[in-house]
């Protein structure tokens, strides 16, 4: 009423006042209708603005203090599922496993789409990947091509000299820094890791660290795309606000985005034109792989445009769990001297001082993997999960009702902490993912069924590169541990990456230590 009465007044000062009123109906039926859709029951909504939502929230907070906003709301309206209205848009939040759950196993095929959005747009160049796309017969393309052709278990083991390559240039680097003293920055080298090994697999370069400039800024510029991916841009759910980036985050992508494609663009086009030429007629990485794959007809399946979009989603779904995983457990481990010395026993008797830990080990360091797993619970890489959008009305939790076109955020921090689920959710307690009967001795996994934590999701749109991703998460942190003694810098009273994640976990300072050989000599040259 109020807003009825100040847009009535101003209508009769401009002499416009049946449009005005039409006008105002309209919009009033439409968020009334919103407010009770056919007596449905929609999951708990916290107070919000008529029309426009808590549009104004976002547009005056940061991500960071965006995201806990919407998880104190949650906590203080008691509720690990709610309806937020974002614009006409709903936006569900989820905390609970068992609604998670439902979400991604019992009717992932309703919740099977993504978001159109202007970051996922540009980063996908206008929806050309597998993860971006809203379900359709491009996405099941690329995803029958990456779960054919890159991500099989064949493939890996094609491409595993490239991980070995990039994983031995790692210990190396570590050691030579040792030598001259030096103090380690985990983020920075753990980053770099990642980043040499997919550039490494795609097409088949092996980047040294800290040897080329432009590979760091290539890091640098996905982590930076990461950052502004589905981060709640005001633009993402007003989208004819675009064209004013109103918030900045447009001019920030499309920097960030020159930046990490440069490369990628140059070795795509080099290497299509030395198949066209002849010069080349065997397969040595992903990158031969996209360009020789063909369709029914004889002609290139996937055209140029489409290679160099998935190459740079390959290259953002590969550099930020793994790296942001072993910072967080190496600072955990530092901060329970324990905890460290139990998984250096660990590799000491499944592997031994005389080799180096390969991925052939991997399947029996079960202590090392639960320390990486409790790091994904309590220290997700980002508060949620890729967004899921349902594609039909329906009901979760048998109460709940989804409207068609809702956005749903499974939330990887109020899953990983929910207090109902972990006890003392906060300590980071490894013990807590390993098999407690003696009769159930197997292997452990970083992923989790129940969806009590996301390390990676499941589902229809569940990610492809599970394998990829845990084997480099593991042999990372197994190597730093094996080849290393890993303490604080002289003089350092606490942790900089704990001390600074109470103030906000999503911008932390890096993770510095210091390094000793405790391998022979001869083990850290290759």
């Amino acid at each position: 009423m109020v807003i009825y009465n100040v847009l009535s007044t101003f209508s009769k000062s401009n002499n416009n006042t049946t449009l005005w009123k039409i006008i105002i109906s309209t919009i009033l039926s439409k968020w009334n209708s919103k407010l009770v859709r056919n007596n449905k029951s929609f999951p708990p909504c916290p107070k919000s603005w008529p029309i426009i939502g808590i549009l104004p929230q976002i547009f005056t907070k940061n991500k960071s203090s965006f995201v806990y906003w919407i998880h104190k709301t949650m906590e203080e309206m008691n509720t690990e599922i709610a309806c937020i209205y974002v614009g006409n848009v709903h936006v569900i939040p989820v905390t609970s496993p068992e609604l998670a759950c439902e979400f991604l196993k019992i009717q992932d095929s309703v919740f099977s789409s993504r978001p159109i959005c202007m970051s996922a747009k540009l980063i996908s160049n206008n929806y050309l990947t597998s993860v971006f796309l809203p379900i359709g017969d491009q996405w099941m393309k690329m995803r029958k091509i990456l779960a054919s052709h890159v991500l099989s278990p064949s493939s890996l083991q094609w491409l595993r000299p490239k991980r070995d390559e990039a994983i031995d240039d790692l210990v190396e680097f570590v050691y030579k820094q040792c030598i001259n003293q030096q103090f380690i920055n985990l983020r920075k080298v753990t980053r770099c890791y990642c980043g040499n090994a997919i550039r490494n697999m795609v097409y088949n370069k092996r980047s040294l660290f800290a040897s080329r400039e432009e590979d760091e800024q290539q890091v640098d510029a996905l982590f930076t795309l990461l950052k502004y991916l589905h981060c709640f841009g005001i633009s993402d759910y007003l989208p004819w606000l675009s064209m004013f980036d109103l918030d900045g985050h447009k001019a920030i992508i499309k920097k960030a985005y020159d930046i990490a494609t440069k490369q990628i663009d140059i070795e795509v086009d080099h290497r299509i034109q030395i198949w066209k030429d002849g010069y080349k007629n065997l397969e040595q990485d992903i990158l031969d792989v996209f360009i020789m794959l063909k369709d029914d007809n004889g002609n290139p399946l996937m055209n140029a445009k489409e290679i160099k979009a998935q190459v740079l989603e390959l290259m953002l779904a590969t550099v930020d769990n793994p790296s942001n995983a072993v910072e967080w457990t190496l600072a955990e481990m530092l901060n329970q001297p324990k905890l460290m010395q139990k998984a250096i026993k660990e590799l000491d008797d499944v592997v031994g001082m005389n080799r180096l830990v390969q991925e052939s080990d991997l399947p029996r360091l079960n202590y090392i993997k639960a320390c990486i797993k409790e790091a994904f619970r309590l220290h997700p890489i980002s508060p949620f999960n890729v967004p899921h959008v349902s594609v039909s009305d329906t009901i979760i939790g048998e109460k709940h009702f989804i409207p068609k076109g809702s956005i749903v955020l499974l939330s990887r921090l109020g899953l990983g902490r929910n207090p109902r689920v972990w006890k003392n959710p906060l300590k980071f307690k490894p013990e807590r993912h390993l098999k407690k009967k003696k009769k159930d001795d197997g292997e452990v996994v970083l992923t989790d069924s129940k969806l009590r934590l996301l390390s990676f999701s499941i589902g229809r749109r569940g990610c492809p590169a599970v394998k990829l991703g845990s084997t480099i998460t593991t042999m990372l942190l197994a190597r730093l541990l094996q080849g290393f003694t890993w303490s604080l810098p002289p003089n350092s009273s606490s942790n900089d990456l704990l001390e600074s994640s109470k103030v906000d976990h999503f911008c932390t300072l890096p993770l510095l230590a210091q390094a000793k050989p405790r391998l022979a000599n001869n083990m850290y040259h290759f």
